[in-house]
């Protein structure tokens, strides 16, 4: 196996982790804020507050792992998407700002009570910011950035116009709902919050049918976009296949109220066989038809090294977020509400 493939194959996985993390943080964003204007507030909004306390802080190292290690590993990169994504890439980064201000005033500020705008513009950050990113995929596809005259330019009419672009971001804005709902359901059933769980349960089903529905939408959009990408997809169906079992599955047992711990894990599944399988279909390429795992890889000593750095921070990153669910989101007092003990 090259370096090539195992540095994205190591930076696909930071991204995958950050995709299920950061859907749990920007749903539940959202979340909160429809809550409090449906009247659902005093239901859902301790049990959200409760999984963000921890969290949030250490939600976006995965995408900045990511983001360093594309750069890292494929310098090419740089150049073609650096100037292509100025303009969402600088959304992303105000909406990040915005975001992370919320944090810092509902954790840390004197008043305890909930800004309805400040809760508004957390709620739309938890959909823009997925939105914004997913772009980044239908770029990928190519026929969108070009060279002319030794400068690279992203053709925004066609950007603006393709079904492709507004498939993934359609499915990007319902799968963070999706993905989000079914972890609070279950974490709300773990509380032993009855109230919560009905209304998350109730958003979780809700949601679950617009996302099998926009993945299948996006998924023959590819055809249009990218033939050769949609061909390879079905070379190895059977991981959107066993995606879809594990859907119907999650939405099954969270529809009867049971194994929801297990839900929960079919939904990881469910988005990683679809993720897998949608990142090696695209392979060698990671911007058709202009870097390629082959060519632009950077040289074999720093892809070696950057590959052991890479691994090392997986390695670290992944237990280290295990212990603290274990010992905030999972701990028993600490799911419940109770205050934890003191030194």
């Amino acid at each position: 196996m090259s370096y090539g493939i195992i540095g994205i194959t190591v930076l696909w996985t930071f991204l995958f982790g950050y995709l299920i993390v950061a859907s749990v943080d920007f749903g539940a964003g959202f979340f909160s804020y429809y809550s409090k204007i449906t009247g659902h507030n005093n239901k859902v909004h301790t049990i959200i507050q409760r999984y963000l306390s921890p969290v949030w802080e250490v939600t976006n190292v995965f995408l900045i792992f990511f983001v360093v290690g594309l750069i890292g590993f494929f310098p090419d990169s740089a150049y073609y998407y650096g100037t292509a994504l100025l303009v969402p890439g600088s959304l992303v980064t105000v909406l990040l700002a915005l975001r992370g201000a919320y944090y810092a005033y509902n954790t840390y500020g004197s008043s305890k009570e909930d800004n309805i705008t400040y809760m508004a513009i957390y709620g739309a950050t938890g959909l823009l910011i997925p939105a914004a990113l997913s772009t980044i995929l239908a770029i990928s596809e190519g026929g969108i950035i070009r060279e002319e005259n030794g400068k690279v330019v992203l053709d925004w009419a066609r950007f603006l116009t393709n079904p492709y672009t507004w498939s993934v971001i359609i499915l990007a804005l319902v799968s963070v709902l999706y993905i989000s709902a079914m972890f609070l359901a279950f974490y709300a059933h773990k509380a032993g919050d009855e109230g919560a769980f009905s209304v998350l349960r109730t958003y979780a089903l809700s949601w679950s049918g617009p996302t099998i529905l926009a993945c299948l939408f996006a998924f023959f959009q590819i055809n249009r976009q990218n033939p050769a990408h949609f061909s390879n997809m079905l070379d190895m169906a059977w991981m959107f296949i066993a995606s879809l079992i594990c859907f119907l599955l999650a939405v099954y047992f969270i529809w009867k109220k049971k194994n929801l711990g297990w839900s929960f894990l079919l939904v990881i599944l469910q988005f990683g066989f679809a993720w897998y399988g949608y990142g090696r279909s695209h392979l060698p390429y990671i911007l058709y038809d202009q870097i390629s795992t082959a060519d632009s890889i950077t040289n074999d000593v720093m892809a070696g090294a950057l590959i052991a750095a890479f691994l090392a921070g997986l390695l670290v990153l992944i237990p280290s977020l295990i212990l603290m669910m274990r010992l905030f989101l999972f701990d028993a007092k600490y799911v419940s509400g109770s205050p934890l003990k003191k030194g």
